[in-house]
């Protein structure tokens, strides 16, 4: 017999157990310890007599004869496995689907390759390849010799264990922090891509492992379809808690997609302020700019000196996007004039916005068609454009990324 360095689990599986001479069971999967740096082997689950029982694996051998591979067992020592921090690689990885994070996409797995170190066996890389399904199935050997006659092959493609995520909705009993962590290195919109391409179980199950931060940025990434899918999966807290954490014209947007009664149970859970605002959203025709302006603007009022104004933007600490231009209003909330950051900067601080505020100032109104905002931002290069009511009130701005949005989102509409 020959000691190896390394293995495929479809190569053990299945295979009998002997503890000396004598077979006692037959493997029926490898249970590996997540919390080291790769998966570590800890465990080997046998059915012995119409039982399945857990064995310390620090016992076992891997040795091949022959060809075939053979498993024995020095000592049989039962041991219990804790399910927050371990993996069974038959239960939970093999024919599941799994996330590649380095091509960011979403894969099956056909076999997984295994190493033995001097400190024990570790799962080191899946094959998510055609070899990796002929070799269970017995086909790799000879059809390689087929193919070898006419100077072809079969491609072997694995993809090591640092890159795998897996997102298998049987391991429920995994902790989110240690299932998903991989998952949270990825760009928001990467995130949205691999989700819309699991199953609706699946996507809401990942989608609930993030926290509400995460969540809400790449729900604004996710199709219409997997936005309803997670969004009607969801517990209505959770589903409201990210909700808040969006803009609100995006939320109208999301909520207006959903079943109405499912809408109306999570704006009745959320915050009252932000479901108000969301609601009046919700009001507009789609394709109308009140349907997706940003209500959460500043404004100034003309007695408002610049000491004053660079005060209250420090206290406030805006988004960059928001500041994108300073409207000044009335005492009655209407537009009159608008300040450029660079004239606040360099106005004496005891000037009132009165006098350095541009009067002549390009808006659109509440209810007009979304295609007349294309015109304006593209002829005036403008990167924000206020909106006012039929009395001149500002009530809220477009800003222009969610102007191209709106647009993107209208062709994968027409599209689909």
């Amino acid at each position: 017999m020959k000691n190896i360095t390394s293995f495929y689990l479809s190569r053990v599986i299945g295979n009998r157990v002997f503890c000396g001479e004598m077979a006692f069971g037959k493997l029926i999967d490898l249970v590996v310890d997540l919390s080291y740096e790769k998966p570590k082997v800890i465990a080997a689950l046998v059915e012995e007599n119409g039982k399945k029982v857990f064995y310390d694996f620090s016992y076992f051998e891997v040795n091949k004869e022959k060809g075939q591979y053979h498993l024995n067992c020095t000592e049989k020592k039962p041991v219990e496995i804790d399910a927050e921090k371990t993996m069974m690689l038959v239960k939970h990885i093999l024919d599941k689907q799994i996330v590649d994070i380095n091509g960011r996409k979403v894969v099956r797995v056909n076999d997984v390759r295994l190493a033995v170190l001097s400190t024990g066996t570790y799962a080191v890389a899946v094959d998510i390849g055609l070899e990796g399904l002929l070799r269970r199935l017995g086909l790799a050997k000879p059809i390689k010799k087929i193919l070898k006659n006419f100077g072809g092959n079969i491609s072997s493609k694995f993809i090591l264990w640092d890159y795998v995520q897996p997102i298998s909705s049987a391991k429920s009993d995994l902790k989110i922090s240690m299932s998903y962590n991989k998952l949270y290195t990825l760009h928001p919109s990467d995130l949205a891509d691999i989700i819309e391409d699991l199953d609706k179980k699946t996507q809401a199950m990942v989608f609930a492992s993030l926290d509400d931060e995460r969540a809400a940025d790449v729900l604004e990434e996710l199709e219409t379809r997997a936005q309803r899918n997670v969004l009607e999966s969801l517990p209505v807290e959770k589903a409201a808690d990210v909700l808040e954490k969006m803009p609100f014209d995006e939320a109208a947007d999301i909520l207006d997609d959903i079943n109405r009664e499912r809408a109306n149970e999570i704006l009745s859970e959320m915050d009252t302020h932000a479901s108000r605002e969301i609601k009046e959203l919700m009001q507009y025709p789609e394709h109308t700019v009140g349907s997706i302006m940003v209500r959460d603007f500043i404004s100034f009022k003309t007695t408002f000196t610049v000491e004053d104004t660079i005060k209250e933007l420090r206290r406030l600490k805006p988004d960059a996007d928001v500041i994108y231009y300073l409207y000044v209003i009335d005492e009655e909330g209407k537009l009159v004039g608008v300040v450029s950051l660079r004239d606040l900067v360099i106005a004496e601080p005891d000037t009132v916005l009165e006098q350095i505020m541009k009067k002549d100032v390009i808006y659109v109104r509440d209810t007009d068609d979304v295609n007349s905002l294309i015109g304006i931002i593209s002829k005036y290069s403008l990167l924000a454009v206020p909106v006012i009511d039929l009395t001149r009130k500002l009530i809220g701005v477009v800003i222009i990324n969610d102007i191209v949005y709106e647009l993107l989102k209208r062709n994968k509409r027409m599209a689909g």
